[in-house]
């Protein structure tokens, strides 16, 4: 890898929960010890709900729905799933700015770049965590999800965008704690756009770079 790039991974089958956070706390202890490259991890999962370190108990309506992980990124319940892709984002901050709020932000213009290519613009809210878009009767949902926990200055997990889920599964929980009647769960799909997840793919990879400075190199075999 060329000094100043990101490792990119892209997983073509889901991931357990478990494992993935197995392997992202594996890798930020290299990163942090110097001995891997800062990661950008595209994946999905299979159904599950997580809760985040601020998730309250009667968030989660449907407790036997899918598997619950509790995790220590921040946020309330989150759904991951098919058709959702998951960008773990693995990054020592030292590198850039010791500022989380501005990593957040960063993470956040990085969403929004990416669902510019598929013709969409995605917005934040004040008091409300996450991408959302404005429908045309004015109703606001959200089409992304970021929740990020920072380890000694490296980052991990980092945000999910919805290209195709069933959208049916995020009734389980009160998403990220918004309960309003005038606010729901979108995707690409849910939209119109016709996107896959190797689209969903090309847009993040080609935004990365335009936010965060530095070019991602695609890496095959193991992590």
């Amino acid at each position: 890898m060329t000094q100043n790039s990101v490792e990119l991974r892209v997983s073509d089958t889901p991931v357990p929960y478990p494992e993935s956070v197995a392997t992202m706390e594996g890798r930020v202890a290299s990163v942090r010890a110097g001995t891997a490259p800062e990661l950008i991890w595209l994946l999905e999962h299979p159904p599950l709900y997580t809760a985040g370190t601020t998730a309250q108990d009667t968030d989660l309506l449907s407790p036997q729905r899918f598997p619950v992980y509790k995790t220590g990124r921040g946020g309330q319940y989150t759904y991951h799933g098919p058709g959702q892709r998951i960008a773990y984002v693995i990054l020592d901050l030292k590198k850039r700015n010791e500022d989380v709020r501005c990593f957040v932000r960063d993470l956040e213009s990085w969403a929004i770049a990416a669902l510019t290519r598929f013709g969409v613009t995605g917005k934040i809210r004040s008091g409300r965590v996450g991408i959302w878009v404005t429908r045309e009767d004015g109703r606001e949902d959200k089409i992304g999800a970021i929740g990020v926990r920072v380890r000694r200055w490296v980052s991990y997990h980092g945000l999910a965008l919805n290209v195709c889920p069933n959208l049916d599964h995020f009734s389980g929980i009160v998403p990220c704690g918004i309960s309003d009647s005038d606010k729901g769960v979108t995707s690409l799909s849910d939209l119109g756009i016709a996107a896959s997840m190797g689209d969903m793919d090309t847009a993040l990879a080609k935004t990365f770079s335009e936010v965060f400075g530095r070019p991602l190199e695609y890496k095959v075999g193991p992590l």
